[in-house]
């Protein structure tokens, strides 16, 4: 179903539930790995997963359909992200190399994640990497997303997010090497 087809069942309030469950089921998966190549553990991502359908829900009204629907809920969810990670490690006052420490032990022990040693090697030097960074690389590398929508959904110049994925595919590199 199209975006447009969507949104037209979302903004009627008689179809409203049913074209949210449509949302859902068009884009719980691609967003469950955006969020799980940022949080790693599973459980977290899930429960993050959730709480990102709830607050697109709560301000579906909001939309105000100058962007896609796609990115706007990739922006939500990449907030989301970076704010989960930002709680984390102000919760327990952890600087940002003992939270890349526990998200690399989770990564090691994850009985969902599988692959091969140079995935597992490629996931471990993300973990090195800012959390903007590590999202400006998932986007472009994984999703395969244009600059462009990278930059709508960041809302960042794309001239910043071509710098920070250079820097983060050098930072990689350098991991990857050293390793």
């Amino acid at each position: 179903m199209e975006d447009r087809d969507l949104l037209q069942k979302l903004k009627n309030p008689k179809t409203k539930r049913y074209g949210f469950n449509l949302l859902v089921r068009k884009y719980q998966q691609r967003i469950y790995w955006h969020v799980r190549k940022m949080v790693i553990d599973h459980d977290d991502a899930d429960d993050l997963v959730q709480e990102i359908f709830i607050k697109i829900w709560k301000n579906l009204d909001k939309f105000r359909e100058e962007s896609k629907l796609y990115t706007w809920i990739y922006t939500i969810a990449s907030n989301e992200c970076l704010n989960f990670l930002k709680k984390k490690r102000n919760r327990y006052f952890l600087p940002i190399v003992d939270v890349s420490a526990e998200l690399n032990q989770k990564l090691e022990q994850s009985a969902y994640i599988s692959g091969d040693e140079v995935q597992n090697k490629l996931q471990k030097a993300l973990l090195t990497l800012p959390d903007k960074q590590k999202m400006v690389f998932n986007m472009k590398y994984y999703d395969e997303m244009k600059y462009d929508e990278i930059a709508e959904i960041t809302n960042t110049s794309i001239g910043s997010l071509k710098a920070s994925y250079h820097h983060a595919v050098k930072k990689i590199k350098e991991f990857l090497i050293s390793d």
